[in-house]
């Protein structure tokens, strides 16, 4: 009598299911962190932008980041309602706190949490 050795089909499938559950809720979640990025680099270059421009405020700030935004094509983000601008220290602070829901499947979604200060000095 021979001995069998090697994976059953049932056992292959309790090992490609949470395989395959981790790749789709990382196939759901990546135009998320894409979106973040581009929202970081977009404060980013605003910072650079305005770093030497001695009449700042609050409202040329966030319009300058708005016009960002727009050309940027960032979703789901408002920069009049998420972004922050606060004096700070040296100059004045972008704070953007807000999170992102991805649905999964059925009733259970992915939440996201993002926050992130960019200062400009």
């Amino acid at each position: 009598m021979r001995k069998q050795r090697g994976v059953t089909m049932i056992g292959w499938i309790f090992l490609l299911i949470p395989v395959a559950i981790v790749v789709y809720a990382g196939i759901r979640i990546g135009p998320q962190y894409y979106n973040y990025y581009k929202v970081l680099s977009a404060m980013k270059t605003t910072a650079s932008e305005l770093k030497s421009d001695e009449t700042l405020s609050p409202k040329t700030i966030v319009t300058a980041l708005e016009k960002r935004f727009d050309t940027g094509y960032i979703d789901n983000i408002d920069a009049r309602e998420d972004v922050v601008v606060t004096k700070g220290d040296n100059g004045w602070d972008m704070s953007i706190d807000y999170e992102a829901n991805e649905p999964l499947f059925g009733n259970l979604s992915l939440t996201m949490a993002f926050k992130k200060t960019v200062p400009i000095y």
